[in-house]
């Protein structure tokens, strides 16, 4: 029996996965522009991913208990929220407009089954997306 080398397989697997989220959308992807707006260091591919970019201000501090998104009011509902079907990487490289964080809120509840909130706990989330990830701020 033939071996495959380790990353030649895991190289296949990512392009396998790749065509399987591809053929399963049933539109435009609303989150392709924003992985192709993330800069990624040659030197260090996780920069994006760790922290939120630079403003010129501090911001909280990370919370490690809450996948280290800004310690402030609403990182708990956000955390539970968003983490039961994306780790908090994608949230923690996002810089997009408050339109676009509405627009992604109903793209996901529509379309990828999201569960949608009371408006109240929804409000806490949003506002809290919208202060610590927006592209206004």
């Amino acid at each position: 029996m033939h071996q495959i080398p380790l990353r030649l397989a895991l190289g296949l697997a990512a392009l396998m996965g790749s065509a399987v989220l591809a053929s399963a959308q049933s539109g435009p992807d609303p989150m392709r522009a924003l992985r192709n707006e993330v800069q990624i260091s040659a030197a260090d591919p996780m920069t994006a991913l760790r922290a939120p970019a630079a403003t010129g201000t501090e911001g909280p501090a990370p919370n490690p208990e809450f996948g280290n998104l800004p310690d402030a009011p609403g990182a708990e509902e956000t955390y539970y929220q968003c983490t039961a079907c994306h780790s908090t990487a994608i949230i923690l490289q996002q810089r997009v407009t408050d339109a676009r964080w509405d627009d992604l809120w109903t793209w996901m509840v529509e379309k990828q089954g999201m569960f949608d909130p009371e408006p109240a706990e929804k409000e806490v989330i949003m506002t809290y997306l919208k202060a610590h990830f927006s592209s206004e701020r």
